[in-house]
């Protein structure tokens, strides 16, 4: 092994050790949510960690590109290739470069990850709770404050309380429409999603 690849994987494993020790501490990211003065405002979520802390901080907090966006499904998403060594600095490269468009998935999940304030939620190709997911995310940066406040005032409609201290599986799934950017996450158990390729930046619309 050369010593280029020795020190990359020494540095993904350090992250990785310092993530899976976040995601012990904070299963889902809500189990912090008491410490937000305003629990409820998305817009004013205040992130507990650092952004040094975040996996490719600086390549998920970016706008979502005014390009014209490519059709595409959970489905297809699923069948992508994937990358388990991407160097924790890594910018945007290839397929995360181009924006997408799900017109029709379903929302399994959703919930505010209090360590970053992302907006997360899990989304499937058909209603079925047993589907594979996907992850697609909306971040905490003010260009996205409308998106979560609609994404918020939405679910409340149907009786789902999501905020920095609420959310989670929805006891239905509700189909969505989903606009955003490809990106490939760090591996980590994340249940029935099935994939690392993320739509995050992202933003998310009921029917």
């Amino acid at each position: 092994m050369s010593d280029k690849l020795k020190k990359l994987e020494q540095i993904y494993l350090t992250w990785m050790t310092i993530l899976v020790a976040l995601a012990t501490v904070s299963c889902n990211g809500q189990d912090f949510g008491f410490l937000q003065p305003t629990p409820e405002d998305l817009c004013k979520c205040l992130p507990l960690e650092p952004d040094i802390a975040d996996y490719r901080h600086a390549a998920k907090h970016v706008p979502i590109l005014d390009i014209v966006a490519q059709e595409v499904s959970v489905e297809i998403i699923l069948t992508w290739s994937q990358d388990f060594l991407i160097p924790p600095d890594a910018p945007r490269t290839g397929r995360e470069l181009q924006v997408f468009h799900i017109a029709n998935a379903f929302l399994q999940k959703a919930s505010v990850n209090a360590l970053d304030c992302d907006v997360s939620m899990e989304i499937s190709q058909t209603a079925d709770k047993g589907s594979s997911r996907m992850i697609v995310e909306t971040p905490v940066d003010s260009e996205y404050c409308g998106a979560r406040q609609n994404m918020q005032a939405q679910l409340k409609q149907h009786g789902f309380r999501l905020d920095s201290q609420h959310g989670g599986e929805l006891p239905q799934a509700l189909p969505v429409d989903v606009v955003g950017m490809a990106f490939e996450d760090f591996e980590h158990d994340r249940g029935p999603v099935a994939t690392l390729w993320e739509l995050h930046p992202a933003t998310v619309t009921l029917h």
